[in-house]
């Protein structure tokens, strides 16, 4: 668990510093992305696959939640069935984590993705809004990074006939 925690805390450093930086320098935009996609495939997907396989059953996430109906709904729906939620949610966490890596368009998906995920955990108790505050800032200035500046999409080289090359994105 303890390595957990330091690969959270460290993806979101990263991120949350990228999001500071962003706006100046495009170089650190490239570095959010690569930290999303770390957070969300390794510290996420890989993380939650080997607490699963290691038999963990999640049965106490939710009781930090303010919202009685949350608690009760993750005691009498998720826990029981743990291996089909946590399964979908390590699909959920590769397929964002993929698409943070991927640039561009589908980047932005991710990261509207991951806020929606963020805003989500905020029932889950109070502790989650020291998480989830900084986070769902920082991807959005990442998401607005992403949209504004077409430098950051991978350029692709095509070979034309007016130009020897020409670079499109």
């Amino acid at each position: 668990m303890a390595f957990a925690a330091i690969l959270w805390v460290g993806c979101a450093g990263v991120i949350i510093t990228a999001a500071l930086r962003c706006r100046h320098h495009p170089e650190a935009a490239r570095l959010g992305r690569l930290a999303v996609g770390g957070l969300y495939l390794v510290a996420g997907a890989v993380v939650n696959a080997l607490f699963l396989a290691r038999g963990e059953d999640y049965a106490r996430f939710a009781d930090g939640s303010y919202l009685p109906f949350v608690r009760h709904t993750w005691r009498s729906l998720v826990v029981p069935h743990h291996e089909v939620w946590i399964g979908l949610l390590i699909v959920f966490e590769a397929i964002v984590g993929g698409l943070a890596l991927s640039g561009g368009k589908r980047t932005r998906v991710a990261y509207a993705a991951a806020i929606l995920f963020h805003v989500g955990l905020l029932p889950f108790g109070w502790g989650f809004y020291l998480w989830s505050l900084p986070m769902i800032a920082a991807l959005v200035t990442l998401w607005r990074a992403e949209r504004r500046t077409p430098a950051l999409l991978p350029a692709v080289r095509t070979c034309t006939r007016a130009s020897r090359y020409r670079v499109t994105s």
